[in-house]
């Protein structure tokens, strides 16, 4: 039993922010009166912030088969650093998260973890090669919870289709990797002005764009439910705006590295720096922030992916797309805050209550009988992103060593403290 004194409670499903206390019980939030923790855990959150568990529908936790860069255990404590209480972790693993037995695998690992909530994606297509759709009706009873290939574009608009088709009549959502990859082939970072002065080959926005185009239309087609992965470019966030006025099922999110970083930090040819999608120019930068501002993109998702030194460190066009991001996306977010991007009603409801209904979990909020999951943020703590407190196994970010001003100070995940300052 825990009981959350004084902090600034925000709860975006519900419309709430006042200060107040939070209870929980049987790891679930109760009412005041229902509360009955004479010797309960009590935790003063006086001049913090007290917000539902945030939720990462975007990770990847490279188990089974990469290990040495992650595990399910590891990836659930560098999401409780940074205030996750939920994660979704993706099917790019070795072998491939495409049947159920991998599936319950993942959820095993989970629960040994005993920490966060894993909940795995399902690949749209068996071993991601695009041609063949994988068992979906299986790995959702095994515990799935959407589809995708991410990390591959799905080429093949039949298969699309299908997938689109399929997983609308289980009620669930396909999220895409955005990207042709003919149109991408050999390229390592944006194509444009940085790509030519620093000599390296390029990927065009419209790799991206284009695929988001063909995407929505078939889920105008089909009735499909469709979500953009890793946002990029401003085209793909005007398509993805005009989609959703046109009423057609169409979400979108966005990582960190997006809307704060440019092609123009890759002066440097730092490997950390490299991901795909790529850092994009100022132009498509801007269209991400004004996109999360005005509601085009739903959600704030890390696209947390690690990788060893062994990948990292090498030439940029041979070193491994990714870098992690769940111990950094919070501070990251509050700066758009700041910046007077977001509002805080709004930076929580993207990281909480949004992702939750794109994927049908019943998380995201404070409401009375939901589960216990809480994070309490302190806005103004100041702290450094160093190599020594990463909890990650892989250490491959462009803000090592940064100085940051905000973090979760406590998680709670099932009403269980999972991580506290």
């Amino acid at each position: 039993m825990i009981h959350i004194k004084g902090g600034r409670v925000i709860d975006s499903a519900n419309g709430i922010d006042k200060k107040g206390d939070v209870f929980i019980q049987s790891g679930r939030i109760v009412e005041a009166a229902e509360f009955t923790g004479k010797r309960a855990t009590i935790i003063d959150a006086k001049g913090k912030l007290v917000v539902p568990g945030l939720i990462d529908m975007h990770v990847h936790l490279r188990e089974p088969g990469h290990e040495y860069k992650e595990t399910v255990a590891s990836g659930c404590d560098a999401a409780a650093a940074g205030g996750f209480t939920s994660v979704v972790c993706m099917p790019n693993t070795d072998p491939v998260c495409d049947n159920a037995s991998i599936v319950a695998f993942i959820r095993k690992q989970a629960e040994r973890a005993n920490g966060v909530n894993v909940f795995p994606m399902g690949a749209v297509s068996k071993g991601l090669s695009g041609d063949e759709l994988a068992e979906m009706g299986e790995m959702l009873k095994a515990g799935a919870v959407a589809f995708t290939d991410d990390g591959k574009g799905i080429m093949r608009s039949d298969i699309m289709r299908s997938a689109l088709e399929y997983a609308e009549n289980f009620g669930v959502v396909v999220c895409a990797h955005a990207e042709d990859h003919t149109l991408s082939a050999g390229g390592c970072m944006h194509e444009g002005y940085m790509s030519t002065r620093l000599g390296l080959s390029g990927v065009p926005a419209v790799a991206e764009s284009v695929m988001v185009s063909r995407d929505i239309q078939l889920a105008a087609f089909t009735g499909g439910r469709y979500h953009v992965q890793h946002i990029s470019t401003r085209e793909a966030v005007e398509l993805v705006r005009q989609a959703k006025k046109a009423g057609l099922h169409v979400t979108a999110e966005a990582a960190p590295h997006h809307w704060s970083l440019s092609d123009a930090d890759l002066e440097n040819y730092d490997p950390n720096f490299k991901m795909n999608p790529p850092l994009r120019s100022e132009e498509h930068v801007k269209a991400v922030r004004r996109g999360l501002k005005d509601g085009t993109i739903d959600v704030i998702a890390t696209d947390h992916a690690p990788h060893s030194e062994l990948e990292k460190l090498v030439e940029f066009d041979q070193a491994a797309n990714g870098i992690i991001g769940l111990e950094t996306a919070l501070p990251l977010g509050l700066e758009l805050v700041r910046d007077g991007v977001l509002d805080l009603p709004g930076l929580v409801a993207k990281l909480t209550v949004n992702p939750a209904r794109v994927l049908g979990l019943e998380k995201g909020t404070l409401s009375p009988g939901a589960d216990g999951d809480v994070t309490i943020i302190d806005p103004e703590l100041s702290w450094v992103f160093s190599r020594e407190e990463i909890r990650s196994k892989s250490a491959n970010s462009p803000w090592l060593e940064r100085e940051f001003t905000g973090r979760a100070v406590c998680t709670i995940a099932g009403g269980r403290i999972v991580y506290q300052i």
